[in-house]
């Protein structure tokens, strides 16, 4: 029998979550919990890493959590849990921020740089130094795979250099994870800009479509949606990348094959092809959020409550041998 691989990921409670983070990220964690041992966080202290409302942070926190659950994450077969309700994090990284991380490494981090922008001088460390946080959020759990987005990758390949490196100097600590970047919609694009990544901080501008619209407003934000040069309905990433993101979404919230779609849609205009995409992104949130509204911020609680248990006994083992190690205990 193989045996069971331990799987960690998270999500940051700042914005609204949208379809391109359900069908790249949270619709694969639903698949893999089936077979593997899961853990999946709720990521808040990567969210303040910029400056937050602590109402609206507090807001966040239960409802992705809800999101998880509607989703089909199952608390039964995998661990939902807070990210600062278990210090270990915060600790081990810190810890990794003395053995195994080195400044070399956070300056080539390609998310600080767009997100500080020309502003790197000004923004917090917290910003420059959550690689190492997120090194300590998988390396705490002797985690196997780490499924993220193409963009995450780079992390992964830190948490991977700092493992090695303590490994190097204290012995057999850390296991060396492998990223998982999803082959198909792993990466949907805004549907104004497909040269850009569908972003939770442009919402409200058409941008994306948050798991939590107004079905009518998402609705109209697909017919608003740009398209490309030409009239025919093929996928073609290089030529058409607007369509192709359109066709990747309509097959993963539909079920279907792109091929089948792609088929289906000849001598059709876009109007009619987006008039369908329309009412499948409808039907997805309309099924999604009546699960949603069905979770009760009491159901969240006892969710995260068992969940930072179960999560803590993992983390403090780890975080005490980790300790012995470096000559704190």
């Amino acid at each position: 029998m193989t045996k069971q691989k331990i799987i960690f990921s998270g999500i940051k409670p700042s914005g609204a979550l949208h379809i391109g983070q359900y069908i790249g990220a949270v619709s694969q964690w639903v698949e893999m919990q089936k077979d593997n041992d899961c853990i999946f966080s709720i990521v808040d202290y990567h969210a303040i890493t910029v400056k937050q409302s602590p109402a609206e942070l507090r807001r966040r926190i239960i409802e992705i959590t809800k999101i998880y659950l509607a989703a089909g994450i199952d608390p039964k077969k995998s661990i939902i849990f807070q990210q600062s309700a278990v210090p270990a994090h915060t600790e081990l990284a810190w810890i990794f921020n003395c053995y195994g991380a080195r400044m070399t490494d956070l300056n080539k981090m390609t998310q600080f740089k767009d997100k500080a922008g020309q502003n790197q001088e000004s923004v917090s460390v917290g910003l420059f130094d959550y690689p190492v946080l997120m090194a300590a959020d998988i390396l705490l759990y002797d985690t196997d795979i780490v499924p993220v987005g193409e963009d995450q990758k780079q992390h992964v390949e830190l948490a991977r250099d700092i493992a090695r490196r303590f490994n190097n100097d204290f012995g057999e600590s850390f296991k060396i994870p492998q990223s998982l970047v999803r082959k198909e919609g792993a990466r949907i694009m805004s549907l104004l800009d497909p040269t850009k990544k569908m972003s939770k901080s442009e919402e409200g501008q058409n941008h994306s479509i948050a798991l939590l619209d107004d079905i009518e407003t998402a609705k109209k934000k697909i017919m608003r949606a740009v398209t490309d040069s030409g009239s025919e309905i093929i996928y073609d990433p290089a030529n058409k990348p607007a369509l192709t993101n359109l066709l990747t979404i309509y097959a993963q919230l539909g079920n279907r094959e792109i091929k089948r779609l792609v088929k289906d849609n000849v001598g059709r205009g876009y109007g009619d092809f987006k008039k369908d995409l329309a009412e499948v992104v409808a039907k997805f949130l309309e099924n999604f959020q009546a699960k949603y509204n069905k979770i009760s911020d009491d159901d969240v609680i006892e969710v995260l409550e068992i969940g930072r248990q179960r999560a803590e006994k993992i983390a403090q083992k780890k975080l005490e041998e980790v300790r012995k190690l470096i000559g704190v205990r």
